[in-house]
């Protein structure tokens, strides 16, 4: 007897409709054909184990499975219930009346449960697209599955669950506490800036890098509070979008670390990946292909702290999705694309010893060490990268103040204005939504200048060595420094903050 099922396979954060077939004919062999990979081939003695321990039979004859198509690779251990599922309807122990209708996923563990599996988000997305009336998940990733709309979400625990619902058995609906919470999910923030003293240089650059998803670099000595502001930074970026959350929520899921209580990210993310981080873990790959740190990180912060002790061949891979706010991994049996659409924040100290430039400690590293070690952060990045920032060490009398400084949600308010002023700008231009984000067309129509503000730039390129991209960085900033004052023109003003954000790239620079 002939039986189909569906299921489904991701490829990056994409998934495709997987047709499961099983025929059953005299014999005793067993074949899962198509590119299964070794996962999948194990699931004969997780299958017959669920099987005889709920009171089914295994078939005693011969079972052929082919996965279609046959060219595309399958990977994961959530074909274990879809083929489960065809074995019981070819053997007529199941009906098979609903398998057209449903797409189902999930592992079984040796005594029939059905426990969580990865990628859950995507398929289910595929599912609707598809147009199947639902889909068959683990209970586990139920709140992950009830995000999309028009889906059926039929959640199980256990394999007879699954048999008892395809036999005719009426769903359990979701709980609507539950699909709250999935639709909801996390929010809020243990940190605020309101508990930064002093700073307040550093904290309008942290707003107008905000307020225009512009990168940042801060420079400064250990204990000046580079790393407490930088985790104070998603406080202050607007909200995600609907559509911002599902594409972070399908990158989380295909890595496995969507909450089993709240199945949408609705917070932007915020990694701090160590510096001896390798390449594969920063950008992704590897032999079962998984998002790396900068996909982790997308519509969020990616937040490196000891800039300069991380391995120069992984801060370099980072230069062509900083530029393309995507990341094409290649390899020689897949080719993946991921997206990595973050805000790049740095930290480090200006010398080995971190007290060069100090107010009150000295520094006893030569100027050939000093430049040896910034040395360690190319050119080509630091172009990249928007802003430059010093931040110098907060005195004991900015420590001791008592007085309330101005917290992430009034903050925050300047930046979502900003931010629609930018939404409403670049309506209709695709992809584009920040003034960090504008090509070449856009920032010559939106950053022009007059002619006191072209002659302070070119003033500036020619006495500082600015590069061509650096140029194109301090407009785009100049435009957001515009945007927070409300401004429809640049004025010269904005241009020279904007140009004081550049300290890594002036001659003889000191800290």
């Amino acid at each position: 007897m002939l039986i189909k099922t569906f299921s489904s396979s991701v490829q990056g954060i994409s998934a495709i409709k997987i047709s499961i077939e099983v025929h059953v004919t005299q014999g005793i062999r067993f074949f899962i054909v198509g590119l299964a990979d070794n996962a999948i081939r194990e699931s004969q003695q997780r299958i017959e184990s669920a099987l005889t321990n709920n009171g089914f039979e295994w078939p005693r004859f011969r079972v052929v499975i082919n996965l279609a198509p046959a060219d595309i690779r399958k990977e994961g251990t959530h074909f274990d219930l879809p083929l489960a599922v065809g074995i019981l309807a070819a053997t007529r122990q199941v009906s098979d009346n609903r398998l057209a209708d449903y797409l189902i996923l999930g592992e079984l563990s040796l005594d029939g449960s059905v426990v969580p599996v990865k990628g859950v988000l995507p398929m289910v997305l595929l599912a609707r697209d598809e147009q199947f009336k639902g889909v068959i998940v683990p209970e586990d990733n139920e709140a992950e599955a009830s995000v999309v709309d028009g889906v059926e979400v039929v959640a199980v625990s256990d394999l007879t669950g699954v048999v008892s619902f395809l036999n005719g058995m009426p769903a359990e609906p979701p709980g609507e506490e539950r699909k709250a919470i999935s639709q909801k999910g996390a929010s809020g923030y243990q940190v605020d800036f309101s508990e930064v003293k002093g700073q307040t240089a550093v904290k309008r650059a942290m707003l107008i890098a905000a307020a225009g998803s512009h990168n940042l670099i801060l420079v400064g000595s250990p204990g000046s509070g580079k790393s407490m502001m930088a985790r104070r930074l998603p406080t202050i970026m607007p909200p995600m979008s609907l559509e911002e959350s599902i594409q972070t929520t399908r990158i989380y899921s295909v890595s496995g670390r969507v909450s089993s209580e709240s199945g949408l990210i609705s917070t932007r993310p915020f990694r701090m990946p160590h510096h001896s981080s390798s390449n594969i873990a920063m950008i992704g790959g590897g032999s079962s292909p998984q998002p790396g740190e900068i996909s982790l990180a997308h519509n969020g912060v990616l937040f490196l702290d000891e800039l300069p002790e991380f391995k120069r061949g992984v801060l370099e891979v980072m230069r062509q999705p900083l530029e393309d706010r995507e990341i094409h991994i290649s390899r020689a049996a897949y080719r993946v694309v991921y997206p990595s659409d973050f805000m790049l924040v740095a930290a480090m100290n200006p010398c080995p010893c971190g007290y060069y430039n100090h107010p009150e400690k000295e520094c006893n590293c030569g100027p050939g060490i000093i430049k040896q070690y910034l040395s360690r952060i190319s050119g080509p990045l630091l172009d990249r990268i928007d802003m430059h920032l010093e931040v110098v060490p907060v005195s004991f009398r900015q420590l001791s103040q008592k007085e309330h400084a101005e917290g992430s949600a009034a903050m925050r308010e300047q930046v979502i204005r900003v931010r629609e002023i930018q939404y409403e700008r670049f309506e209709g231009a695709g992809h584009v939504s920040c003034n960090a984000c504008m090509g070449t067309a856009l920032r010559n129509r939106y950053c022009a200048l007059d002619r006191a503000g072209a002659s302070m730039i070119r003033l500036a390129m020619e006495r500082l060595g600015f590069s061509a991209r650096a140029y194109d960085r301090i407009l785009k900033v100049a435009r957001t420094i515009a945007d927070l004052e409300g401004s429809e023109r640049i004025h010269p003003s904005h241009l020279a903050e904007a140009v004081n954000y550049r300290n890594l790239d002036r001659e003889g620079w000191s800290g």
